[in-house]
């Protein structure tokens, strides 16, 4: 499905973080992933992130602070329940409440989630697709960088803490179109890391993420993007619609598409036709 999928400006590879709970230390954080360019998601709490609480940073300094770095503020529920430990209705409640309270704090809609705990189901799936959540991500790494099949069952890359990040972080760095033009071996790559900010101040390693940045940062053939982006990005790709014969694609949306059709490249205007053939 994403054969032809390129990132804006061409680019082969994405790379976009994810961190939980909303603590004081995502403070640094932030302005660790400033300094390289990084972009990502932070998934808060509401109802906890509205209570005093010295160790957590309100939802109006979240979304400055995040909008300030370019980076997206995300749902993790209400009250951070396990999701599959609950009934429906309270289900609906945990999400749908965050969204209210974030949306009122951000002044626009949001549909991104992390699922507190890692907990989830077939039921809890269902359950967020009626909330209007696009995306939830797992706690389940696959060491690889694929593109979601199923947003709602996102599962990043890996946890920071991965012993090998360093390593698919060079495996990732290092994946670049053949020059040979073998175009249809290369798929798009998707590098994703989650975790905790709190955890670096707990296990004293800030360097780790440190280095992380510095050496993912500043790469020109890598976009840097928060998740809704990319949800939104290759949602509009996959709306491409093609003709019989492969000569034409058109763009029912309202984001610019980049793809490389058999070793081509084309820019697909929103609303627009393109000949590609």
């Amino acid at each position: 499905m994403d054969q032809f999928l390129r990132f804006p400006g061409f680019k082969l590879k994405a790379l976009t973080l994810s961190y939980d709970d909303g603590t004081i230390h995502d403070r640094r954080l932030v302005s660790i992933m400033k300094k390289y360019g990084i972009k990502g998601t932070f998934n808060l709490n509401s109802n906890i992130n509205f209570r005093p609480n010295p160790n957590k940073i309100s939802l109006e300094e979240a979304y400055e602070l995040f909008t300030d770095a370019g980076c997206e503020l995300a749902v993790h529920g209400v009250e951070h329940l396990s999701l599959v430990e609950v009934a429906e209705p309270i289900m609906a409640r945990d999400v749908l409440e965050d969204r209210v309270a974030m949306e009122k704090v951000a002044g626009h809609i949001i549909r991104g989630m992390a699922y507190a705990n890692g907990s989830f189901n077939d039921k809890v799936v269902e359950v967020l697709r009626m909330c209007g959540i696009a995306y939830s991500r797992t706690t389940h790494s696959t060491e690889k960088f694929a593109m979601p099949e199923d947003w709602l069952r996102l599962d990043p890359t890996c946890h920071h803490d991965n012993p090998r990040l360093f390593d698919l972080l060079d495996e990732f760095l290092n994946y670049k179109a053949d020059p040979k033009g073998y175009y249809w071996r290369y798929k798009p790559a998707l590098f994703y890391v989650w975790g905790h900010s709190y955890e670096f101040n707990n296990k004293n390693n800030w360097e780790r993420i440190e280095a992380f940045c510095e050496k993912a940062g500043g790469h020109d053939d890598i976009w840097y993007a928060t998740n809704i982006e990319i949800y939104e990005y290759v949602e509009a790709y996959r709306a491409l619609v093609f003709s019989a014969d492969g000569t034409l694609v058109y763009n029912p949306t309202a984001t610019e598409v980049y793809i490389n059709y058999f070793g081509k490249e084309f820019t697909i205007a929103p609303h627009s036709t393109v000949k590609i053939k």
